[in-house]
């Protein structure tokens, strides 16, 4: 599979096991000739087309009155939140979330607000510990705003949160005059995985987004949905953050092929992760987080190779994987089949016997 090099890669073999993230994936043929094919016109006028037909396939998808088509998911997450809150606002998510770890601290940069860190196992808070985190509503303390949970759990090992344990929480926030927001950016690898509808997982949140340019193989964009006004003072915040595009249905044409042709195979990733863990745990000293869907995160720390060094050696060999939070995450994708995970397997194994 094509890899552009980083520099740390110079004398190193090409990459033939692509496992860093599903933000690996390339295009497809068929996304290819969609895209080229794409009826675009100017989306900061609302003249696209196909970024119209996308933003109204998405909020009909995830159950919500609109949708608009952002760059990344991070600036989802970003504007989603420079929408519902006001600077000194406090914001709830766990303390291993994509907003709190991975978005170059843009909340509190741009917006001013204060993450609350909410601990819990596998990425995922309980509705007790959600609530042991609230307080009084008084001028001493900021005005608790918005909760975020993401769907599914990246850094948790890409657990699913269950339907009944979403609803609690949003319950709890409403009641509580909170607003809810699903960063569910593999979302639909939660759909496939639960055969739950996306609309159903996220019927009692506020704001809810899905990224195309992970799992569904598109090579950009993201859709956040929710409410009419909310939807409008994203685009405010699009525009501000120099998101709106003009001729955006070229990529907007490739989220669209994903979602008809890319997301019942997500099941595809899921088994492949499934089988990877399987032969993994199968390697003496080698212990592995069962996955839920199509991340696997495993630790080599009894086989005799610390995590960086046999991250190392499977470079060498041509497999790339990451390492995250002090463990190894493999991650699987449309670019990686059976015959690679067998093959990563066995060269794993081979790393180990020989230490």
């Amino acid at each position: 599979m094509p890899y552009t090099p980083a520099p740390q890669d110079a004398g190193l073999p090409p990459v033939r096991i692509n496992l860093l993230s599903d933000t690996q994936t390339r295009p497809t043929a068929g996304m290819r000739e969609a895209m080229a094919r794409a009826d675009v016109g100017d989306e900061q006028i609302g003249d696209d087309p196909t970024t119209n037909l996308l933003c109204e396939r998405v909020a009909d998808l995830l159950g919500k009155e609109a949708a608009v088509f952002m760059p990344s998911g991070t600036m989802c997450n970003v504007a989603a939140t420079l929408s519902h809150c006001r600077p000194g606002d406090e914001i709830l998510a766990h303390e291993t979330a994509h907003l709190i770890a991975r978005e170059g601290g843009a909340h509190a940069a741009l917006g001013g607000f204060q993450v609350t860190r909410l601990p819990g196992a596998d990425g995922k808070f309980t509705l007790d510990t959600f609530r042991a985190a609230l307080h009084p509503r008084t001028r001493y303390e900021p005005p608790q705003t918005l909760v975020s949970v993401e769907q599914t759990a990246n850094i948790g090992g890409g657990t699913i949160w269950a339907k009944a344990d979403l609803d609690a929480i949003a319950e709890a926030a409403h009641g509580n005059g909170i607003v809810t927001h699903m960063d569910g950016a593999r979302l639909l690898n939660a759909t496939v995985a639960t055969g739950i509808a996306a609309r159903d997982i996220a019927s009692g949140w506020d704001s809810v987004w899905i990224d195309f340019s992970k799992g569904l193989g598109a090579p950009i964009g993201a859709v956040i949905a929710g409410s009419r006004q909310f939807i409008d003072e994203v685009w405010r915040w699009k525009q501000r953050l120099g998101g709106s595009m003009r001729q955006s249905g070229v990529c907007a044409a490739a989220c669209i092929y994903a979602l008809d042709h890319h997301v019942d195979r997500l099941a595809d990733d899921h088994a492949n992760a499934r089988a990877l863990a399987r032969g993994l745990s199968q390697i003496e000293g080698i212990e592995v987080q069962q996955p839920e869907t199509n991340l696997v995160f495993f630790k080599p720390d009894g086989s005799g190779v610390a995590g960086a060094k046999l991250v190392a050696a499977l470079r060498q060999r041509g497999v790339l994987l990451a390492m995250m939070d002090g463990r190894i995450r493999a991650c699987t994708h449309l670019d990686v089949d059976a015959t690679m995970i067998e093959e990563t397997v066995g060269l794993a194994r081979e790393v180990v016997r020989a230490a």
